[in-house]
C-alpha cells in the first residue's frame, strides 16, 4: 500500500468510527420507530434528518463536494449498524447514499446539477431497463414507469434504466419535476423502504446526465477525470449490489439477538435448560457463524478490490464475477439462519408485531429483488472457470 493509500484509509477509519458512534446512538430511535416506519411505509423523516447529521449520506461523495470518499468497507460498516435497528431504514438509506458513488462517475455538469446548491441533496433510483428512449438533439427523450424507487419519498432526483437504441445500457439522471411517484408499495416486508413507483413522460435528459453501463464495467467514467480517488476505479456495480444484500446481515445479528433473548426469558428460572436443548446450542452457533461468514467475505471482497487498485493493478474480471455471486448468496444465506432462528422462537413470534418475525419478512421480501437472485450469477461464474467469455456487464 502506498503512503497516499494509506493514509486515505487512515482518514477513512477515523471518520467512520465518529460516524459509527454516531448511528449506535440512534439505534434505540430506530428501534422505537420501527412500527411507525412499517405504518408510514416509509422511513420517518427524522430519522433522515438524523443519519443526514451524523454525515452518512456523504459518505461516498466526493470531497469537492463535501463530502469524504470513504472506502466501502468502513461505508459498509456504517450501513451494518443502521441494519441491527431497523432493516428497512437501512435499506432505503443505503440505497440513497450509493447514489453518490454513480454520480461521481458522471461527467462534472452531472454532478453539478445535482450538487451545486446543495450537497445534501439526495437521489434515488430503479434500475430496471424498462424506459423508452428517443435520441433527439443534446440528449434523449424518456418515457415508462419503473417500480421499487426504495426512499424515493426523501429524494428530488431520480436515477433510471432503459436501453438506448443502437447502443444499449444507460442510467438516466431525472430532476423530480419530470417525474410522479406513484404510491404502489404495500408489501409483506421491508414496508417502510417507500419503494414506490416513478412514471415519466416524455421528459428531456441531457447527454450529460446519463452513465453508460459499459463506462461503469470497463472504469472508462467520465467522472474520475475530477474525482481521482481510488475509490472511484471501483467497479459501480460492486459497490451498488452490497446495499440490497448487507442490510440482511445486520438484521441478522439482530435476530440472533432477539431469539437469545427470548431463550434467556424461557429458562429464566433454571438457565441450565440452555445446556440441555442442543438444538438451541446448535442453532445459536450456525447462525453466528453464518453471519460471520457473510461480514468477513463483504470486508475481504473491498481489502482485495482497494489492494489491487492501489498497487496499479486490475481487478480480473473473474474475481469480479466471483464477488457478484457471493453478494447475491447474502440473502440465500440469511434466510437460513433466520428460519432456523424463527423456526424455534415459540408461540409468541406468530403474532402480529413480533419484532423476530419482521426480521423474517423483511430478509424474505429481500429476496424478491433481482440482485438477490444467485442463478444467473452462479452460472456466469461457471462459466468463466470453463473459459467461455463473461456474460454480466454488471459486475
Amino acid at each position: 500500500m502506498t503512503d497516499q493509500a494509506s493514509q486515505q484509509a487512515i482518514e477513512s477509519r477515523r471518520i467512520a468510527d465518529e460516524i459509527h458512534s454516531k448511528i449506535v446512538e440512534l439505534q434505540p430511535k430506530m428501534r422505537e420507530r420501527a412500527q411507525q416506519t412499517k405504518r408510514d411505509r416509509k422511513v420517518p423523516d427524522a430519522t433522515i434528518n438524523e443519519l443526514k447529521d451524523t454525515g452518512f449520506f456523504l459518505a461516498l461523495q466526493p470531497k469537492a463536494y463535501g463530502g469524504y470518499e470513504m472506502l466501502p468497507q468502513d461505508f459498509f460498516r456504517l450501513h451494518l449498524a443502521i441494519s441491527e435497528a431497523c432493516m428497512s431504514t437501512a435499506w432505503a438509506s443505503g440505497i440513497i447514499a450509493v447514489h453518490a458513488f454513480q454520480i461521481a462517475l458522471m461527467e462534472k455538469k452531472a454532478q453539478d446539477d445535482v450538487w451545486a446548491n446543495d450537497i445534501h441533496t439526495r437521489v434515488s433510483s430503479s434500475y430496471a431497463p424498462v424506459g423508452k428512449v428517443e435520441i433527439v438533439e443534446g440528449g434523449f427523450k424518456l418515457s415508462g414507469r419503473w417500480g421499487w424507487s426504495s426512499g424515493c419519498q426523501h429524494c428530488t432526483w431520480a436515477l433510471l434504466g432503459a436501453i438506448v437504441p443502437g447502443e444499449g445500457y444507460r442510467t438516466f439522471m431525472v430532476p423530480i419535476e419530470d417525474y410522479e411517484i406513484i404510491d404502489t408499495w404495500h408489501s409483506m416486508g421491508l414496508e417502510g423502504t417507500g419503494s414506490n413507483d416513478i412514471m415519466v413522460e416524455n421528459a428531456f435528459v441531457p447527454d450529460h446526465r446519463t452513465h453508460k453501463q459499459l463506462d461503469g464495467f470497463n472504469l472508462t467514467n467520465p467522472g474520475t477525470a475530477v474525482n481521482t480517488s481510488s475509490l472511484y476505479q471501483i467497479p459501480w456495480a460492486q459497490v451498488f449490489v452490497r446495499v440490497v444484500c448487507t442490510p440482511a446481515i445486520g438484521a441478522c445479528k439482530d435476530a440472533l439477538r432477539l431469539y437469545a433473548e427470548t431463550a434467556q426469558k424461557k429458562a429464566s428460572m433454571d438457565p441450565s435448560k440452555h445446556a440441555s436443548d442442543p438444538s438451541t446450542l446448535e442453532r445459536i452457533s450456525a447462525a453466528e457463524n453464518t453471519i460471520d461468514e457473510m461480514e468477513c467475505i463483504l470486508m475481504r471482497n473491498f481489502d482485495s478490490m482497494m489492494h489491487a487498485i492501489n498497487n496499479g493493478k486490475e481487478i480480473g474480471i473473474q474475481n469480479r464475477a466471483k464477488y457478484r455471486y457471493q453478494a447475491s448468496l447474502v440473502i440465500e444465506k440469511s434466510m437460513e439462519v433466520i428460519d432456523s432462528l424463527f423456526s424455534m422462537a415459540g408461540g409468541s413470534s406468530v403474532f402480529l408485531g413480533a419484532d423476530i418475525q419482521q426480521r423474517f419478512l423483511d430478509i424474505h421480501t429481500a429476496r424478491a429483488h433481482v440482485a438477490n437472485n444467485p442463478t444467473n450469477f452462479a452460472r456466469n461464474l461457471g462459466s468463466l472457470h470453463l473459459g467461455l467469455e463473461n456474460q454480466d456487464f454488471f459486475i
